[in-house]
C-alpha cells in the first residue's frame, strides 16, 4: 500500500486535524468536571465527548485504510501538544520548560517515525 507521496501529506494532513478534532473531546471532559455530576449542562457536555469519539472512530479506521498503522499512530502523539494549546488557551494553564521540551520530543518523534517510513 504505496501512497504517493502528496497523498501522503494528503492524509497526514487529515490525520493531524482528526487528532484537533479528537483532542477537544478532552476540552468537553475538563469543561463538564465543572459542572454538578447529571446536570444538564454536565450531560451535554458528555454527549458531545462521546459524538466526538464515535466520529474520531470512524474517521480513524478510515485514515488506517491509507496508511500504515505506525505513521498512524506514532502521529496520534500530537494530541499531548494539542492537549497542552488547549490549557493555555480555555484554561489559562502555564507552560513550562519540561513541557515544551516533552512537544519538542514528539515533534522530532513523529518526524523520525514519517521519514523513515519513506526509505
Amino acid at each position: 500500500m504505496r501512497l504517493l507521496k502528496k497523498e501522503k501529506v494528503r492524509y497526514i494532513i487529515y490525520l493531524h486535524l482528526l487528532m484537533l478534532f479528537y483532542s477537544m473531546g478532552a476540552v468537553c471532559s475538563k469543561w463538564a468536571s465543572g459542572y454538578e455530576v447529571l446536570s444538564v449542562r454536565f450531560i451535554a457536555l458528555y454527549a458531545i465527548v462521546l459524538l466526538i469519539l464515535g466520529v474520531y472512530a470512524i474517521l480513524w479506521q478510515q485514515i488506517l485504510k491509507k496508511m500504515s498503522l505506525i505513521t498512524a499512530y506514532a502521529n496520534k502523539a500530537v494530541t499531548v501538544i494539542w492537549g497542552m494549546v488547549w490549557g493555555m488557551v480555555f484554561f489559562k494553564e502555564q507552560l513550562c520548560l519540561n513541557h515544551v521540551i516533552g512537544a519538542v520530543i514528539i515533534i522530532l518523534g513523529v518526524c523520525f517515525i514519517v521519514s523513515e517510513e519513506e526509505s
